[in-house]
């Protein structure tokens, strides 16, 4: 095998896991190129921030730095892997100009935008016998309209990349509003923003966080969908920041649901699509499954993967490298989790996914997020006060939430 060079773009949680699996998969360390790193990637053996530029996402500067980087590292095949929706974007424009220096795979920028659009994606899972909630799309500043649904509704971002560019006080990456008065109070919110997008106001779909799915794929050059694993979210993140997000997520090779698997591969080849896919959906009352969103890149807890013996690397080394067929995953039992054990053990909603959870972890079969086995001291410590620091600020906001 040609000597790898993992160049991942993105500076979050989700650069480490990736650097983490062709750690863990190959032998080899990851440069990470970004924006701006986040605390995720500090002090780590696994990846190194080869640059940050707050100008990175603008073309010009995304092309010179990438083939820039190249250059510095002559006779390795680099693999570039975009961690982020934008960068899948940037990259899906771009690639003409990158191909001959990194080898990737990204769907072509027609298949993104049909699929990364939130009403587009909608129309495509009705296409494809897929059923996604009901949404309104409202352009903050104006009046209401009537939903077509109930209270509480959810409230999100249309444009995800531009949403993950701004700050502001009570951010989220979703709000849920029980009312007319805290639905104003979010849209007000976004409006004193930097956030010019739309919001999608969308049917809530009722249950535990138990009832969340997500899905992880990977669309081979030939088009085929070889690859493709089901995660069984046991809690989402706890902190307001982290809202959306997930916390612990359990894989069962008994559990994958086939038919959910074999709509989605169709979807993906009728779009054309190519590397990397990444599905959220939830499971109504009636046990049918309801979708989304599509993120053009593998998710922030796609490690799951690794922890079940479906490495995220492998797929991409098989299929760009090795130039042949990906090997569908052999997937075992695992348990993947980013927050304290403690903090799942106290909110997961379900005692009996639970109990299946802790036997796997007290098997050896659990794996959490922000430390491998092969990180150094400064890690290990930044990774006990990271986790000590989750546990203190859930604290604080249950206390402020018993006073207020």
């Amino acid at each position: 095998m040609p000597q790898i060079l993992p160049v991942l773009l993105g500076g979050d949680a989700n650069v480490y896991g990736m650097a983490r699996s062709f750690y863990e998969t190959c032998g080899v360390r990851s440069l990470a190129v970004c924006r701006r790193a986040l605390p995720a990637l500090a002090c780590s053996r696994l990846v190194r921030v080869a640059a940050q530029d707050p100008a990175f996402a603008q073309d010009t500067v995304f092309t010179a730095t990438l083939l820039g980087l190249a250059a510095q590292h002559p006779g390795k095949t680099r693999l570039l892997v975009p961690c982020a929706d934008g960068y899948t974007r940037l990259l899906a424009r771009h690639a003409d100009a990158l191909r001959g220096a990194y080898r990737f795979a990204c769907p072509p920028p027609e298949a993104v935008e049909a699929l990364s659009d939130k009403q587009r994606f909608a129309a495509a899972c009705r296409a494809a016998g897929l059923r996604t909630p009901q949404t309104v799309v409202f352009c903050p500043g104006g009046a209401v309209p009537d939903l077509p649904f109930g209270w509480p509704i959810i409230v999100k971002p249309a444009d995800s990349d531009a949403w993950a560019r701004c700050r502001f006080h009570g951010k989220r990456k979703v709000y849920l509003a029980g009312d007319a008065a805290a639905l104003r109070a979010v849209l007000d919110a976004v409006c004193r923003s930097s956030y010019c997008g739309a919001m999608l106001l969308q049917e809530y779909i009722p249950g535990p966080d138990t009832r969340l799915g997500v899905v992880n794929a990977y669309c081979a050059r030939d088009g085929s969908v070889p690859w493709l694993v089901q995660g069984q979210p046991l809690l989402q993140e706890r902190t307001p920041e982290g809202t959306g997000n997930y916390a612990a997520v359990m894989v069962e090779p008994a559990r994958q649901d086939t038919a959910l698997l074999d709509t989605l591969r169709g979807l993906l080849q009728a779009a054309g699509w190519r590397g990397y896919a990444n599905f959220d959906l939830k499971y109504d009352r009636s046990g049918t499954p309801v979708l989304f969103e599509l993120n053009p890149r593998p998710g922030r807890a796609s490690f799951y993967c690794d922890a079940a013996g479906a490495p995220l690397a492998r797929p991409l080394v098989e299929d760009l490298l090795c130039c042949g067929p990906v090997t569908p995953p052999k997937l075992r039992p695992a348990v993947w989790h980013t927050a304290p054990w403690c903090v799942v053990r106290r909110h997961c909603p379900s005692r009996l996914l639970l109990h299946r959870a802790a036997l796997l972890r007290r098997r050896g079969r659990a794996s959490a997020h922000l430390l491998a086995a092969g990180e150094g001291a400064p890690r290990r410590i930044w990774f006990v006060m990271r986790q000590c620091g989750y546990a203190r600020k859930l604290q604080g906001q249950r206390q402020r939430l018993e006073k207020g």
